[in-house]
């Protein structure tokens, strides 16, 4: 089964979770979500598999989160998702993706557990 993680080279929790797999011999397909960031059904699914509210994978630090309001709690989880699929910034990184299962490399050893 292939394992995807969605990666931001920047960001050195995603170079860490990255690094990780490496070692334990794992090629994953590197997907650069804030180039290639993924369609609102590919986020519902992922959030799915990860159990988490859309509120749990986006980034409230992002002075994005606070532009486009989006701390106002009337607002739907498409709503939100969409907010994501339009901004992957606001994505929290990095997301690894095996089969039907999901982990947020925050630590990055959260991903050993579906590998």
């Amino acid at each position: 089964m292939a394992v995807t993680i969605w990666h931001n080279p920047r960001c050195s929790k995603s170079r860490q979770t990255l690094a990780l797999l490496q070692e334990r011999g794992i090629d994953p397909e590197i997907i650069l979500y804030l180039e290639t960031p993924p369609e609102t059904a590919e986020l519902n699914s992922v959030l799915t598999m990860l159990n988490l509210d859309p509120r749990g994978l986006i980034r409230t630090g992002e002075e994005l989160f606070k532009t486009l309001g989006l701390g106002d709690r009337n607002l739907t989880r498409d709503q939100l998702i969409d907010a994501m699929a339009a901004n992957p910034a606001l994505i929290e990184r990095p997301v690894v993706i095996n089969g039907d299962k999901a982990a947020v490399g925050r630590p990055p050893e959260n991903v050993l557990k579906i590998v």
